[in-house]
C-alpha cells in the first residue's frame, strides 16, 4: 500500500513539467528534503518506511543504521531501486534492497557497531512516488559502543547538521512516547538548526509500549510542551511483527484500530497514525508547490509580454501576400532612415552604454585625430630657419638686402599651407569609414530579408562613395583659395613690427596655467620583465607635467615627467599584445624615466591613443617629425654662418610665418567639419529619407527582394508555438493555484522550554515513594532558576508516566510559582504518603539535580 497522498501530486507535478518542456525549460520546484531525526532506536527509519510507502529499510534493536542513507525517489514508469555504488544493477525485490544496505554498511563500518559520515545513495522509482529526497540518519547516543569513536555524539551530531540545516529540509523529530519528551535530542537538535519551529514535527512513537494506566494526551494535544506544528503519534510494527512479515497494510489498519480503541486518544484519532503524518507532509509538499508558483508564473509573464509585441505582427502573417510585404519594405526602409539619424545626431532613448556610436566616432575624428594630424605637419624649427635663409638668400641673389623680403614670407607659408591638403584628405577618409560602418550596423535590422538588407547596403555605400569624391574636392578648393591669396590684413596677423619684436622664445606658447589639468586616465607603461615587467597606473596631465599614481586616489604619486623637451613617437603593436603603444622620449637624448631614454605607453584601442595624443598635443607636446635622408649630408655650418642682419630678417619672417599659419590652421580645422556634414553626412541623410525607396524598386522585383530567409521563418514558427506553449503554462499555473488547497503555517507557541543544553537523565532513581533520601536535599530537576515560567502551571496529576522508569513519579512539575523549573513530563502521578498530617502540600518527590557531563 502506497502513499495515497503523494500519488494524488503525481499528476499535479507532471502537468507543470509537461507545460515547461513544451517551451523548452525545465521546471525547478526543488521540493523538499525530509529527514528524520531522534534518539536511537526510536523509530525513525520506520517512520521513514511509513511515508514512502514500502518496507525496505533494516531495522532491529540497538544502532541499526550507522550510516546515512540518503533516499531519492524517482516517478517512473517501472518500479525497481539502484544503489549509486551498484551502477547498473536494478533490484526488482526490496528484500533484497535491505540485504544490501546491511551489507554495505558493515563493508564500510564493520560489523560491530560502527558508524561512517559516508551516506548510502540509493534510488527507487516508481510509478507511485514524487521526486522526493529522505534522509535516514543516525539515532543520537551518549555513549560508545563495540568500535565507536568515543566521541560518538559529536560525530552523529556533525552528521545530522550536514542535512538539517539547510532551509529545504522537512525534520521529523522523532521521540519514543515511553521517555522523557523534555530530554528529547531530536527536539532540542531541531530548535538549534529551526528557532522558528517552520519545518520541525513532532512525531511521538511506541505509543503502544507505554505502562498500563498511563498516556502522552497532553502532549499529542501540544498543550504540555508545545511545538508550532505540533506532534503527530504514530504505532509502528514491533520486532515481532517485522519478523514474522506483517505487511505495512495490516500494521496500518493496527495502527487505526488503536487509536480508535485507546480512551485517551479516541477524541484526536483523525489526528493520529502514519496515514495522518503521511498527510501532513503531502500537504507541506503542496504549500511549497503552491509557493513557487508565483515566482514561476511572474517567469512566464515577463517572457510573454517580451514576445508580445513581435508576435502581434505575425498573428495574422501571410507570406506571400503582396500587400504585406509592401508595407514591410516601406516600414524597414523608413526605420532604417530613423536609425541611421540616430546613430549620427545621437539619440536620448535606447542609449548604447557600451560602445560608441557612428556619430561619437566622427565627432572624435574631427576634434582629436584630425587636429592631431595637423600638428603632424608642424614644421620642424631648424629645418624651418634653414628654408627661410635659403629663400631670403635667393630673392637677393647677388645683392646684399637691405629689408626683409615679402616674396620669401609667401614661399615659405603657401609651401606649409599645401602640406595641410593630407591631413584633410585621410579626416575624409576616416569619415567615410566610420559612415559605412554606421549603414552596415544600421542594416542588421534587415536581416529577416537578406535580399533587401545586400541591396540597400550597396545602394547607401555606393552613394556615399559619390559624395566622397566631391567632398574631397571641395576641401582641396578650400585649401587652393588659401593658397590664392595671402591675406597680411587679417585682425589676428602679428603684423611686420610685432613680428620684429619678438624673440626666439616667443615662439613657444607661454602656458598660461600651468598647473590646469589636461586629463587623467590609466595607461599601461610597457617595460620588460628583466626590469618589472608592465603595470597599470593611473596617469595625470598638465601643463606642465605628466604625472602618474598607484591608482584614481592620486595619493601615492610615482613620478613625475616635466614635458621640456618631450616629444611623442609611434610604436609598433607587439606580436602577442592586444594593447595599441605609443612612446614618450627626450629631444636632447637624456634618459626620460629610471635608466630609459623612452618610455612606451599603452593603451586597449586605438581611439584611446589619438585621444591621449590630441591630449599631448594641448600641452605642447609634439609628435617626431620624419627626418628626411639626406639630412646628415646637409652641412649643419648653412645656419650658424648668418650675418647678424640675415638672422634678424629669418626671425622676423619665422614670426610672420607662424602667426599666419595659426590662421590657416584655425580656419581649416573649423571648415572641414562643416564641408564634410554638408556634402557628405547631411547629403546621405536625404538621399535615405528621400531616394532610397525609389533606387530599392528600380534594383528589382519587389517579391524577390521581399523574400524570407530560411532561419527568419523558423524563428516565426517557434516564436508563435513559444507564445502558444506560454498562454497555456499561465492557464496551468492558474488551474494549480485554485485546485490545490494551501494551509496557512500555524501560529507561534512558546517553546522555549526546549532548553539550549539539557541534563542527562539521572543515573539512579530512588527506590521509594514515600520521600526523597535523607542523604540529599530536595532539589528541583531541570535547568537553573532563571529560566521562562511554565506553560502548564496546573498540578500534574493525571500526567502520563513513563513505564521505563522503575520508580514512581520523580519529575512532576508541582506547579510552584516559585520554583522556575521547566515543566518536565513526570514518570507517574504523585502520589502523597498516608503518614503525613492534613496540612501538608501535596507535592511528588522531587530528584536532586545533577551537573552535566559532556
Amino acid at each position: 500500500m502506497g502513499n495515497r497522498g503523494m500519488e494524488d501530486l503525481i499528476p499535479l507535478i507532471n502537468k507543470l513539467q509537461d507545460a515547461f518542456s513544451s517551451i523548452g525549460q525545465t521546471c525547478n520546484l526543488d521540493l523538499p528534503q525530509i529527514a528524520v531525526v531522534g534518539g536511537q532506536s526510536a523509530g525513525k527509519s520506520s517512520v521513514l518506511e511509513n511515508f514512502v510507502g514500502r518496507d525496505f529499510l533494516p531495522r532491529g534493536s540497538g544502532i541499526v543504521t550507522r550510516r546515512p542513507l540518503i533516499l531519492q525517489l524517482v516517478n517512473s514508469k517501472a518500479e525497481y531501486a539502484e544503489f549509486l555504488h551498484c551502477k547498473g544493477r536494478k533490484f526488482v525485490d526490496f528484500d533484497e534492497v535491505r540485504l544490501e544496505i546491511e551489507a554495505e554498511t558493515d563493508r564500510i563500518t564493520g560489523s560491530n557497531k560502527g558508524i561512517s559520515p559516508i551516506p548510502i545513495n540509493l534510488r527507487v522509482y516508481s510509478p507511485n512516488v514524487l521526486n522526493l529526497t529522505l534522509i535516514d540518519l543516525p539515532g543520537m547516543t551518549k555513549v560508545a559502543v563495540g568500535d565507536q569513536p568515543h566521541d560518538i555524539e559529536h560525530q552523529i551530531k556533525d552528521m545530522l547538521m550536514q542535512f538539517i540545516t539547510k532551509e529545504s529540509c522537512l525534520i521529523l523529530a522523532v521521540t519514543p512516547a515511553n521517555t522523557d519528551l523534555a530530554n528529547s535530542d531530536a527536539l532540542k537538535i531541531a530548535k538549534e538548526v529551526d528557532p522558528q519551529g517552520l519545518r520541525t514535527i513532532g512525531v511521538i512513537t511506541k505509543l503502544d509500549l507505554m505502562d498500563e494506566g498511563t498516556d502522552a494526551r497532553d502532549i499529542l494535544e501540544n498543550k504540555l510542551l508545545p511545538l508550532r506544528r505540533g506532534y503527530i503519534g504514530v504505532v509502528n510494527r514491533s520486532q515481532k511483527d517485522i519478523d514474522g512479515k506483517k505487511d505495512i497494510r495490516a500494521a496500518l489498519a493496527a495502527e487505526r484500530k488503536f487509536f480508535l480503541s485507546h480512551p485517551a486518544y479516541r477524541h484526536i484519532a483523525e489526528r493520529m497514525g502514519t496515514p495522518h503524518l503521511q498527510k501532513t507532509l503531502n500537504q507541506q509538499l503542496t504549500n511549497h508547490i503552491r509557493d513557487t508558483l508565483p515566482g514561476l508564473r511572474s517567469k512566464l509573464q515577463s517572457q510573454l509580454l517580451s514576445l508580445e509585441k513581435e508576435v502581434e505582427e505575425y498573428k495574422n502573417f501571410r507570406p506571400d501576400d503582396p500587400t504585406r510585404k509592401t508595407k514591410a519594405l516601406l516600414q524597414m526602409v523608413q526605420q532604417f532612415g530613423v536609425d541611421f539619424e540616430k546613430c549620427i545626431e545621437g539619440s536620448g532613448d535606447q542609449v548604447d552604454t557600451s560602445n560608441l556610436s557612428g556619430g561619437a566616432k566622427i565627432n572624435r575624428i574631427f576634434h582629436e585625430r584630425f587636429p592631431f594630424e595637423l600638428v603632424k605637419m608642424e614644421f620642424d624649427e631648424k629645418e624651418l630657419r634653414k628654408e627661410i635663409s635659403y629663400a631670403i638668400k635667393n630673392i637677393h641673389g647677388v645683392r646684399t638686402g637691405l629689408f626683409t623680403p615679402d616674396l620669401a614670407f609667401e614661399a615659405i607659408v603657401k609651401k606649409q599651407i599645401i602640406k595641410l591638403k593630407e591631413p584633410c584628405v585621410k579626416c575624409i577618409d576616416l569619415v567615410i569609414q566610420e559612415l559605412i560602418n554606421t549603414v552596415r550596423q544600421c542594416t542588421n535590422k534587415l536581416g529577416s530579408y537578406p535580399r533587401l538588407r545586400e541591396e540597400t547596403e550597396r545602394i547607401v555605400t555606393t552613394y556615399i562613395r559619390e559624395r566622397d569624391s566631391k567632398t574631397k574636392d571641395q576641401v582641396l578648393l578650400l585649401i587652393d583659395i588659401e593658397l590664392s591669396y595671402i591675406n597680411t590684413n587679417h585682425e589676428d596677423f602679428i603684423g611686420f613690427a610685432n613680428a620684429q619684436q619678438r624673440t626666439a622664445a616667443n615662439v613657444t606658447k607661454k602656458r598660461v596655467m600651468p598647473n590646469q589639468v589636461i586629463r587623467r586616465g590609466w595607461l599601461t607603461i610597457n617595460i620588460s620583465i628583466m626590469k618589472g615587467g608592465s603595470k597599470d597606473y593611473w596617469f595625470v596631465l598638465t601643463a606642465e607635467s605628466l604625472s602618474w599614481y598607484k591608482d584614481e586616489e592620486e595619493k601615492e604619486k610615482k613620478y613625475m615627467l616635466p614635458l621640456d623637451n618631450l616629444k611623442l613617437r609611434d610604436v609598433e603593436k607587439g606580436f602577442m599584445s592586444s594593447k595599441h603603444v605609443f612612446a614618450i622620449f627626450n629631444t636632447e637624448q637624456r634618459n626620460v624615466y629610471k635608466d630609459l631614454r623612452q618610455i612606451e605607453l599603452a593603451c586597449d584601442t586605438q581611439e584611446d591613443v589619438d585621444s591621449w595624443k590630441a591630449s599631448f598635443l594641448r600641452a605642447g607636446v609634439y609628435p617626431e617629425k620624419d627626418q628626411p635622408e639626406s639630412e646628415d649630408a646637409m652641412n649643419p655650418g648653412d645656419t650658424v654662418s648668418m650675418d647678424p642682419q640675415l638672422e634678424r630678417q629669418v626671425e622676423t619672417i619665422r614670426n610672420l610665418v607662424d602667426s599666419y599659419i595659426g590662421i590657416v590652421n584655425k580656419s581649416i580645422r573649423d571648415l572641414m567639419p562643416k564641408t564634410i556634414m554638408h556634402l557628405m553626412i547631411n547629403s546621405a541623410k536625404d538621399f535615405i529619407h528621400s531616394e532610397l525607396l525609389a533606387y530599392l524598386y528600380s534594383a528589382g522585383d519587389q517579391g524577390s527582394l521581399m523574400e524570407e530567409s530560411a532561419e527568419q521563418a523558423q524563428r516565426r514558427d517557434e516564436m508563435l508555438r513559444m507564445y502558444h506553449a506560454l498562454k497555456e503554462a499561465l492557464v496551468l499555473i492558474g488551474d494549480i493555484s485554485t485546485t490545490t488547497i494551501s494551509t496557512p503555517v500555524p501560529p507561534p507557541v512558546d517553546d522555549t522550554w526546549i532548553a539550549k543544553e539539557p541534563s542527562p537523565p539521572p543515573a539512579s532513581r530512588p527506590a521509594s515513594a514515600t520521600a526523597p533520601p535523607p542523604s540529599r536535599p530536595p532539589a528541583v530537576r531541570g535547568p537553573t532558576p532563571g529560566a521562562p515560567p511554565p506553560l502548564n502551571p496546573s498540578p500534574a496529576f493525571g500526567v502520563p508516566p513513563v513505564p521505563s522508569r522503575p520508580g514512581p513519579g520523580q519529575t512532576a512539575y508541582a506547579g510552584d510559582p516559585n520554583s522556575g523549573a521547566v515543566p518536565l513530563v513526570p514518570s507517574r502521578p504523585a502520589r502523597v504518603p498516608p503518614a503525613l498530617p492534613p496540612g501538608i502540600p501535596r507535592r511528588p518527590p522531587q530528584v536532586p539535580s545533577r551537573p552535566n557531563h559532556w
